[in-house]
């Protein structure tokens, strides 16, 4: 992500946020710092004994299930794809992420928080240790699942894109595509917020799913409409969906240039395509 395809790029300096993980319902407290050429993106569990360390990379990634979650030495940490698509699309290469629990606060359910508290506290180069040339996409890859697919084509620049289809009126079709070269991420896509379903709210809870998750982290239709209007965007929720690809796209250590393009996907279609691609050795991570 950094100049000329190498890990350049940290924080100035250091920022805190705290609040409730969505599927845990646990307060937490982030502290994202400023981290060296070497290490990458990368979380630390200050909670665990001998503060054990999970590189935000594709070799973590444990459980895609409504999140990203990494795991290593034990440990793990959820819903990692708001935060991490923040830092990516900031063009934060390396950095240091303090954590005192097992899920990344959902804040207020989009990346608009972490966006701005990047913005405030600023970016510093740093040496990079040895050249790391840009990730290309030389020919198609996809993975489908059913008629939901991601796939990373050829092209000039990178470019996302996603198209949702939801049979609730209030979400319908919509299409929303993003060029980190040309659009600004804090504008257009850190804004949009996460999203579910009235009818889905309390098998997900028996599930153990989104214990922390309500009206003022997420976006919540029913069979009707909205039950917490007004939306940041028109079609806020594929905007959301983009914003979970960038993230998920990012454990490739930098974003390939490629379009990528997702159709009703998960983030275990995001990943599996992140896989695929550096499986085949077209992309390598930073």
């Amino acid at each position: 992500m950094g100049k000329q395809g190498q890990c350049l790029q940290t924080l100035a300096a250091g920022f805190e946020r705290a609040g409730v993980g969505l599927h845990s319902g646990a307060d937490v407290t982030v502290r994202v710092q400023p981290a060296a050429a070497a290490e990458g993106r990368y979380f630390i569990r200050l909670d665990q004994p001998d503060a054990p360390r999970l590189r935000a990379n594709l070799t973590t990634v444990a459980e895609t299930q409504l999140s990203t979650e990494l795991a290593a030495s034990g440990t793990q940490v959820r819903t990692v794809e708001h935060l991490l698509a923040a830092l990516a699309a900031s063009r934060v290469d390396c950095a240091r992420i303090e954590i005192d629990g097992p899920e990344v606060p959902l804040l207020d359910g989009s990346a608009r928080e972490w966006v701005e508290a990047i913005a405030t506290v600023g970016l510093t180069e740093i040496a990079a240790a040895a050249p790391n040339p840009p990730l290309v996409v030389t020919e198609p890859v996809t993975v489908q699942a059913g008629d939901a697919f991601v796939i990373a084509m050829p092209a000039p620049e990178t470019r996302f894109t996603y198209g949702i289809d939801f049979p609730y009126p209030a979400i319908g079709k919509q299409w929303q595509s993003w060029t980190p070269a040309q659009e600004d991420f804090a504008t257009n896509i850190a804004p949009a917020r996460t999203f579910g379903f009235a009818d889905q709210i309390e098998q997900l809870r028996q599930a153990g799913l989104i214990a922390g998750g309500s009206l003022d982290n997420a976006l919540v239709c029913d069979e009707h409409d909205w039950l917490n209007p007004p939306l940041r965007f028109a079609n806020e929720p594929v905007r959301h969906k983009l914003l979970d690809l960038v993230g998920d796209i990012s454990l490739l250590g930098r974003f390939p240039q490629a379009h990528i393009l997702a159709y009703k996907a998960s983030h275990r279609l995001h990943v599996q395509l992140a896989r695929e691609l550096q499986a085949r050795e077209m992309v390598r991570s930073c």
